[in-house]
């Protein structure tokens, strides 16, 4: 009976790498093994932990034959190290779901996504609505809409503006688009969101109008290392120079440009009031720098100004404005 109902559903490769992760690993690894969609390996691949995370995962593959402990032979970066472990998926998977070691997938996780991208071959990835600690993020879609062409997923993303394809534990990848691109996620400073956005220029968007999975907020992530230095205003700088091009029109591409760089500037104007240290400049000059923009004080010095006048004359709003944007860098990091 089990085999049979194996039988009729599609493969996927369930892939979590992960360092030194051991107050979140077990959780993590207790959401895959209760999916109720039964056909899927479970790539577990070690980054060379030293807190125990190790023996965590060892202990779960010897009772689960679906589970694949990979160790890796040295110490990689985040990336290598997503890439690395992408390296081993079946080849007889259909589908590919990253879950980072720090989130957790909801029991219909896989079986929802995979459906919604049985739903048409042309689908290149699937997201839907995630917990964000503990709000909801991923909206953007109505209701009844729940495949759209890549592009036009894209287009919606600029000029809501919303944030549809939420992090690697929160959207499902066709395996074939996966195999296609070596390697899977570039030198990039969101690289996550950058490969989704290049496969939705090339296939459709699935969407579920469901929570499917929860992002943890509260440990020490790379993303929670920069909240501080609100990554998401540059991150929408980025990507709407790197891909803004291919799916506006021209006067929407300059409108929405426009938008974008006048809400960082002002952003960086406000932080500069702050002091915020090197460390935080030298984040976003890194950031420019991969889109050929340099970050020059001559520039900011406007923006600089043009907030010190809001603060003196404004100090109620500007401490409103502050929180706004606090709350964007937190859904972005």
């Amino acid at each position: 009976m089990r085999n049979e109902h194996l039988a009729g559903e599609p493969r996927v490769s369930v892939v979590t790498p992960f360092y030194n992760t051991a107050p979140y690993i077990a959780a993590c690894i207790e959401s895959v093994l209760g999916q109720t969609h039964s056909n899927f390996e479970y790539l577990l691949v070690d980054n060379r932990s030293t807190d125990g995370s190790r023996d965590i995962a060892a202990g779960y593959a010897a009772r689960d034959g679906r589970i694949r402990l990979i160790d890796n032979a040295e110490f990689l970066g985040q990336l290598a190290n997503f890439n690395r472990a992408l390296e081993h998926v079946d080849p007889a998977s259909r589908y590919v779901k990253m879950l980072l070691a720090d989130d957790v997938l909801f029991p219909d996780a896989l079986s929802s996504l995979v459906a919604a991208a049985e739903r048409d071959p042309r689908t290149g990835l699937v997201a839907a609505y995630y917990l964000h600690g503990d709000r909801v993020d991923g909206s953007g879609l109505p209701l009844g809409v729940s495949s759209l062409p890549g592009r036009e997923a894209l287009r919606r993303t600029f000029l809501a503006p919303c944030f549809l394809v939420g992090t690697p534990s929160t959207v499902l990848y066709r395996a074939d688009v996966v195999r296609s691109r070596r390697p899977f996620f570039t030198d990039r400073l969101h690289a996550d969101t950058e490969a989704a956005y290049e496969i939705l220029l090339e296939h459709h968007l699935g969407f579920v109008h469901q929570v499917l999975s929860f992002v943890r907020t509260d440990n020490e992530s790379i993303s929670s290392a920069v909240r501080d230095f609100f990554p998401i205003g540059l991150d929408n700088l980025i990507v709407v120079e790197r891909f803004g091009r291919a799916v506006l029109s021209p006067a929407e591409f300059h409108a929405v440009r426009a938008r974008i760089r006048r809400e960082y500037y002002g952003l960086l104007g406000l932080m500069a009031l702050r002091f915020p240290g090197r460390a935080f400049w030298e984040y976003h000059r890194r950031g420019l720098a991969t889109i050929g923009q340099a970050l020059r004080w001559r520039d900011l010095l406007p923006w600089t100004a043009a907030e010190v006048l809001h603060v003196v004359l404004n100090p109620e709003n500007t401490v409103r404005r502050a929180a706004a944007w606090w709350t964007s860098a937190s859904r972005g990091a």
